[in-house]
């Protein structure tokens, strides 16, 4: 079975996750790093909030981690990416500025990351469809609406977690404040042929006659049978090129940061790469023909946060979709020197643009139900 290569959706994930037994031996020093890591992250602030807890979303319990410094803050809700490409054990190298501005919420989807092994995947499997993550997501707002005495949140969805937040957005416009779109897929197909073309162009223009044939080979993807082998076969060479992160071909590094979250043991980060696993190979052919193209009206304000050089999820495809929406307000941040992770790669500006474009949408948050 193939792993993928999709930007956050499995494999290299996979690969730190599914630790060597000599890197097991070896994990345990790590841990006065993670001990200082959960230390400097504490929450401490009287009326903040730091917990982590199961819910059972749609039949799937599923693990929700909540951080912020004051509970009066709006709730941001962050929808990862993948499928099965959870957040929570990175989003220690970038979330914490948010969470003084923010009750920021990650939760792992049904079967991946810690949720993988509170439900048997066999079971799980018939399940996963957009439709039910997107209505998993709208269980998981109301009941955080109900535990903090919220109106509305804001919905952050990134990668895949964009195509289920867009589908929050549409469905129950009534529970957001905004809608927040970062690495935003429109239409798979369209997404996939575009990145195919960029990647192509770049090896073409290097030289690599290698990537070029392999590309080529691929035809008729993505018209026709919808791979996550067919997917995998042309993001090898994308990934290099400064598809998933600018200008950043060697990303062993990043992929290792996991090491250090003080929210993921090892036994997780193995959970976490069956989990990315399963997800990915489930899911992905189910995906094929999901398109928002016939969208045109959105009842949300919308902020789409997209960097400059995204070819995992193509950018252009989301700014023509945007150009064109209706929506009670809108606003396209670029990301100039950011690909598909903006909120790493320029975390500062990524950050800024929060505070600037989103928090001030949901200046009511403060209100009680």
């Amino acid at each position: 079975m193939t792993r993928s290569l999709l930007a956050f959706i499995a494999a290299a994930f996979a690969a730190v996750a599914i630790a060597s037994p000599a890197a097991s031996q070896a994990d345990d020093a790590y841990a006065p790093a993670r001990a200082i890591v959960a230390d400097i992250g504490k929450i401490v602030t009287p009326n903040g909030v730091q917990e982590t807890f199961e819910a059972t979303l749609g039949g799937a319990r599923q693990v929700v981690n909540i951080r912020g410094a004051d509970k009066a803050n709006p709730i941001l809700i962050f929808v990862h990416g993948g499928p099965g490409a959870v957040e929570m054990p990175f989003a220690w190298t970038f979330q914490r500025p948010w969470e003084d501005f923010f009750t920021v919420v990650q939760y792992d989807q049904r079967g991946a990351g810690r949720s993988y092994p509170l439900n048997d995947p066999a079971t799980l499997a018939s399940t996963m469809t957009v439709d039910r993550y997107r209505d998993d997501t709208i269980e998981l707002i109301e009941l955080l609406k109900k535990r903090y005495g919220k109106r509305k949140v804001v919905l952050l969805g990134h990668s895949w977690g964009s195509i289920v937040g867009l589908s929050v957005a549409v469905k129950r416009p009534d529970l957001l404040y905004v809608y927040v779109g970062v690495g935003q897929g429109i239409d798979f197909r369209e997404g996939e042929k575009a990145g195919m073309a960029w990647t192509r162009a770049k090896a073409l223009a290097a030289g690599n006659a290698e990537a070029v044939a392999a590309i080529d080979a691929l035809a008729p993807y993505p018209a026709g049978e919808f791979t996550i082998a067919k997917a995998d076969g042309w993001r090898k060479y994308a990934i290099p090129y400064g598809s998933l992160m600018y200008a950043k071909p060697d990303l062993d590094l990043y992929f290792q940061t996991p090491r250090l979250s003080p929210e993921y043991t090892e036994a997780d980060r193995k959970a976490w790469g069956k989990g990315s696993e399963f997800s990915v190979t489930t899911l992905w052919p189910r995906l094929a023909d999901v398109s928002f193209t016939k969208v045109t009206k959105m009842d949300v304000p919308l902020v789409f946060l997209l960097g400059r050089h995204d070819y995992t999820v193509p950018s252009p495809v989301a700014a023509d979709w945007f150009a064109k929406v209706k929506a009670p307000s809108k606003k396209l941040v670029w990301l100039e020197h950011s690909a598909h992770m903006p909120m790493v790669e320029e975390p500062g500006l990524f950050f800024a643009a929060l505070l600037r474009d989103v928090l001030p949408l949901a200046k009511d948050a403060k209100d009680k139900p």
